[in-house]
C-alpha cells in the first residue's frame, strides 16, 4: 500500500499560510490510576493501558510513561520523514528508528537533588530505505529535525501549567 502525502501537505500548507487564524490546534488526555500504578488513559477514542515495570512497583501489564516519551518520539519522526519526503519529491520506500533513553533513578526516588527526574540523554537512530542521492536524505533530516513536533517539545521547554483539584472523602465525627 502506497501514500503520498504531497497534496495533503500542499494543501495544509496553503491553507494554513493564507488563514493563520485556522492553525491552532489542541490535543487532550485524561488518565485516572485503576490499580497499583496501572493507569487507563483516554485519547480520543482510544484506551492507552499505562502500568510500571515489577522492579519499580508495577504488575508490568504495559509501557510507562517515559516509555511513552520514547514511542511518541520514534513514531512522530516517522510520521514526519513520511510526509516530507512526499513533499520535497524525496522516493522513501520505509523508515523506522530506534529510540533509547537513560534515566538515573536517583532523581526520581529523591535521592539527589542534583539528579533530573526524568532522561539524562536520548539517542535515536532513523534508518532510511530509500534510492535517493545522500545529500537529498541529509535534506530531508534537516527538514524533519525543524519541523517534528515532539523531538520540538523535547529540546524546548514547554510551559507546563498543573492544576490541583482536591476531593475529601473524610469522614465527619458526629456526636
Amino acid at each position: 500500500m502506497t501514500y503520498q502525502f504531497k497534496a495533503l501537505y500542499e494543501q495544509t500548507h496553503d491553507a494554513l499560510a493564507s488563514q493563520p487564524q485556522q492553525a491552532a490546534a489542541s490535543f487532550e488526555v485524561r488518565s485516572r490510576q485503576l490499580d497499583g500504578l496501572r493507569s487507563a488513559v483516554s485519547v480520543r477514542d482510544f484506551e492507552i493501558a499505562v502500568d510500571e515495570p515489577a522492579a519499580l512497583g508495577g504488575a508490568d501489564t504495559a509501557p510507562n510513561p517515559v516509555e511513552y516519551v520514547l514511542a511518541a518520539l520514534a513514531s512522530c519522526q516517522e510520521i514526519t520523514y513520511r510526509l516530507y519526503a512526499d513533499a520535497l519529491g524525496i522516493p522513501l520506500d520505509g523508515v523506522s528508528v530506534e529510540v533509547e533513553g537513560d534515566i538515573d533513578l536517583r532523581g526520581f526516588f529523591a535521592v539527589s537533588p542534583e539528579v533530573r527526574a526524568g532522561y539524562q540523554e536520548i539517542v535515536a537512530t532513523v534508518t532510511l530505505d530509500s534510492p535517493a542521492p545522500a545529500e537529498d536524505l541529509e535534506r530531508l533530516k534537516e527538514t524533519v529535525d525543524a519541523h517534528c513536533p515532539v523531538l520540538d517539545i523535547l529540546r524546548n521547554p514547554v510551559p507546563v501549567n498543573l492544576g490541583l483539584d482536591i476531593v475529601s472523602h473524610r469522614a465527619t465525627a458526629t456526636g
